[in-house]
């Protein structure tokens, strides 16, 4: 398959009093903004799940949780289909030397309570993310700025200069910070959300370009329902009245509703029906690379699995696993086996980093590794890897078990944890006592984004508590280069340890399938796999 790379070139890097993200703004163009319910001809619907808790900006980091509060807030950039970054509240970005950033923040916009967007608004929820007793998962993309703590609470080095304009300074150059910029961790919050931030979780009042529709707009694991904010006034303008994420427990209903045209838009296609989707769709299918990896993490705690024997029996694992066969029995060719930790279409991807060669299927090979970790300490019991049930993810699993079985001779099988809540409860809390299955569908267009965020220690989603002082090293260095070419020289190297330590097995890179229906027009996926809801329109 030929994957798209996504250049870095919309962002400005490392030059002296350069404006960073060129001004940006879009009239509202779209339809009159409803006051109906979920029933309006011109409302939305598509897949999505019930988010994994209260919609926090600074806590949300999974998908479903995501889709919501993206929809809900606008930060200073968003990024475009192609994942090139645009200003969205942002009037501008500066800096001298990519240590200090000035940021101005455009005027005129609201949240939906009527409260202006101000500096203030970003950095009081930035300060909020940031502090450690308030324990918010997404607290790590703060750690680049100045007074950080993983120690103790410890305020943010960010300066509000006027109403408008605030300073943030970084502990050293980082050549990607403006492109970060557009995750959700970095949206800004109304002062009201701090009076009962629980609470507030549970119904926020966002300034994006929807807006709750109604107190019960949140219908806890049947839909969430989004109507038009007809006073967004970025480049996100809704070409529709409303939105209505469905929550399904089975992706085969939600691929039956499609076709019967009473789900407008799907973005994951089950199992059982990636032979037959094109043909079933025609022109209304789409099949398109996308920012996601997919893996299992073993964590260190479980037996057998740290220190040299746990070494030795995570490559077994890898040599273990028939991805090529997986991929074409189970998914149709619809996944490519990983070469790396990252993906194919974001700039700075490499099939040839030292070490990836532990991806590969060898028999000899993985059943000589584990016959060396027996000698340090004999197997016992039974390899498990867990995944939530509501999914589609059985298959795979099964696939991978039934392939590490066969060819190390072990007991290995695939355990399912009723629902995807479940599932992120016991890995957050690590209740967990097995291997999990894992994955990464990426912030931002940068390959840092997929290394620091999920193995860097203490990072917010490092699910297997992995720790190595040199991989930290490499990717603080990474992120001090002058420029992304350079930075990404450092990530390569940084992935050289991964393939040694194997904190997670590598799997295969997604692309997106999905398709929509008859009764709707302007469909596009967006760089990493995500409808852009807002474009889409009502025959």
């Amino acid at each position: 398959m030929k994957f798209r790379k996504l250049g870095l070139g919309a962002v400005a890097l490392a030059s002296a009093s350069v404006l960073l993200l060129a001004a940006c703004s879009s009239g509202d163009t779209g339809a009159t903004s409803s006051s109906g319910a979920s029933g309006s001809a011109s409302y939305i619907t598509a897949n999505g799940s019930e988010p994994s808790g209260p919609l926090l900006t600074t806590n949300i980091n999974e998908t479903g949780g995501g889709k919501v509060i993206d929809n809900l807030y606008a930060g200073l950039i968003y990024y475009d289909a192609d994942g090139a970054p645009v200003n969205d509240m942002a009037e501008s970005i500066t800096t001298d030397d990519n240590v200090t950033f000035t940021i101005k923040v455009a005027e005129g916009n609201t949240f939906t309570n009527g409260e202006d967007v101000t500096a203030k608004s970003f950095v009081d929820a930035w300060q909020y993310g940031a502090l450690l007793s308030n324990a918010q998962l997404n607290s790590y993309f703060f750690e680049p700025i100045a007074g950080f703590s993983y120690d103790e609470d410890s305020p943010l080095d960010i300066t509000i200069v006027d109403d408008y304009t605030f300073t943030v300074v970084l502990n050293a150059p980082t050549a990607d910070f403006p492109l970060r910029l557009g995750y959700s961790a970095f949206y800004p919050l109304p002062s009201v959300a701090y009076d009962d931030i629980d609470a507030y979780g549970e119904a926020p009042i966002g300034n994006g370009p929807y807006m709750l529709d109604g107190d019960d707009a949140w219908q806890h694991d049947v839909q969430i329902t989004l109507k038009k904010n007809p006073d967004y006034t970025g480049g996100r303008a809704p070409q529709n009245d409303g939105l209505v994420l469905k929550f399904y427990a089975s992706e085969d209903s939600a691929y039956s509703d499609l076709l019967s045209d009473n789900l407008d838009v799907l973005d994951v296609i089950p199992s059982a029906s990636l032979t037959s989707f094109e043909s079933d769709l025609g022109d209304r299918a789409f099949n398109q690379p996308a920012a996601i990896f997919q893996s299992f993490t073993i964590p260190s705690r479980l037996p057998h699995f740290s220190g040299p024997e746990g070494e030795l029996r995570r490559a077994a694992i890898s040599h273990a696993i028939d991805r090529e066969s997986i991929t074409k029995t189970i998914f149709n060719d619809t996944r490519t086996p990983a070469h790396d930790f990252t993906s194919p279409v974001i700039d700075g991807y490499s099939e040839d980093i030292t070490g990836s060669d532990v991806l590969d299927y060898d028999e000899d090979l993985a059943k000589s590794l584990w016959a060396q970790a027996d000698a340090i300490a004999p197997w016992d019991g039974t390899f498990e890897i867990a995944y939530n049930a509501d999914s589609s993810h059985k298959d795979w699993v099964d696939a991978t078990a039934n392939s590490i079985k066969n060819v190390l001779g072990i007991d290995a099988v695939g355990t399912a944890v009723p629902t995807f809540d479940q599932f992120r409860t016991e890995i957050t809390d690590r209740s967990i006592q097995s291997a999990f299955r894992t994955g990464w569908q990426a912030d931002y267009p940068g390959l840092f984004n997929f290394l620091g965020p999920i193995y860097a220690t203490n990072a917010g989603s490092n699910d297997g508590d992995y720790s190595n002082p040199a991989f930290d090293a490499l990717l603080a260095q990474g992120s001090a280069a002058g420029s992304v070419d350079e930075a990404n020289t450092y990530f390569q190297q940084a992935q050289e340890i991964l393939f040694k330590d194997l904190p997670a097995i590598p799997l295969w890179y997604a692309t997106v399938q999905g398709g929509h229906s008859t009764l709707v027009d302007n469909v596009a996926i967006d760089w990493h796999s995500v409808p852009l809801y807002y474009q889409i329109t009502k025959k």
